[in-house]
This record gives C-alpha cells, structure tokens and sequence, in this order.
C-alpha cells in the first residue's frame, strides 16, 4: 500500500461516503476507508480471491468496522452494488491485470454504473518503464491508454499525482453528459 495520506487526500473521502475498493486484495485500502467514512458510511470491497474476502471479512469484524462489506466478485457479472451510490471507487495495481480490451470495457461501464454523478474513480497503476519489481513492462499501462479509454466511457481526468514506481490517475463522472454515448 501507498503512503495512505497522500491517496486518500487526493481521493476527497469525507464521513459519511460510499467507497468502492476494486481488486481490494487483504484490504489496506478498505480498511483505511472504513475509518475515514465512519459509521454513517459505507465501504464495498471486491475481489476475485474468496481467501482474500474471507480474510478481509475477518479482520473487518475483529476490529469493529461494520460499514466494510468485502464479496467475491469479478468482471464476467455485474457488480452487487446498486445504481449510482458509490462516491469513490479505487483501483489500485490490478488494472494491468484486466486490461483495457473487453474486460476492462465491461469494468468501466459498470463503474459508471454504480458511481454517483460527479463520482470519483483513481486508478494505481505501475509506471510504464523498466523496474525491479511489479508486472512485465508490456503489461503495464501508460497514464495516457488509461486516459484514452476512460474518456470512452464517459469519464474525465481530474488530475495524475507520481506515486514513485506507480502513478495515480483520477477521473470524475460527470454531473450532466448529455453527449455520451456507450463505448463499443
């Protein structure tokens, strides 16, 4: 995990939010949440992993976060989350994994789907350049693929911040987008 201040003051988090881990692994990211949202808020995170689930879930309820809500889920089904009710949605380092083709067309709609007008969603990425550690330089994605495909689902950058060896790109479902159309 990040330096967790420095993510989370750009992702504008405040009590009593919705936020959506994506690809929460053991749940850094939703456990640092849970505390920000506080009881008036909620935390979704979702992973692929049912051992990362489980494990996330158990820490959750030894340490008396009762708004995390960790579930199996993955791509080939919608997200368990209603319509328009998700402030923030984070994806951290699992981007690369799904990809930009079909996978990650049916990712962001979905995203779209579940966020609120005027919602936000960052995205973790490794950097697009040789490292000692992380997944293959083709792999990777550049902040500008990433940019150039979200825009195709309706979203606009807000803003990019350097992580070191990763960056972190932030977008904004706009309030009123009368021009979208889905992308294909």
């Amino acid at each position: 995990m990040h330096d967790p201040q420095l993510v989370f003051n750009e992702l504008n988090l405040r009590e009593g939010d919705c936020f959506l881990d994506f690809g929460c692994g053991v749940g850094d990211y939703a456990v640092h949440a849970s505390k920000i949202v506080g009881d008036s808020g909620r935390v979704y995170a979702l992973d692929i992993s049912k051992t990362m689930v489980d494990g996330l879930t158990e820490l959750a309820d030894s340490q008396g976060f009762k708004n995390v809500e960790a579930m199996v889920s993955d791509i080939s089904h919608p997200l368990p989350i209603k319509n328009n009710c998700v402030d923030v949605c984070l994806i951290a380092t699992v981007l690369h994994i799904i990809g930009l083709a079909e996978d990650g067309k049916k990712l962001f709609k979905e995203i779209y789907r579940v966020l609120k007008k005027d919602g936000q969603l960052s995205i973790i990425n490794c950097k697009k350049e040789a490292q000692p550690f992380g997944p293959p330089l083709q792999m990777r994605l550049a902040p500008t693929e990433v940019e150039e495909s979200l825009k195709k689902h309706g979203f606009e950058k807000t803003n990019i911040i350097d992580l070191g060896y990763n960056y972190m790109i932030t977008f904004q479902k706009p309030e009123n987008r009368q021009d979208f159309k889905e992308a294909q």
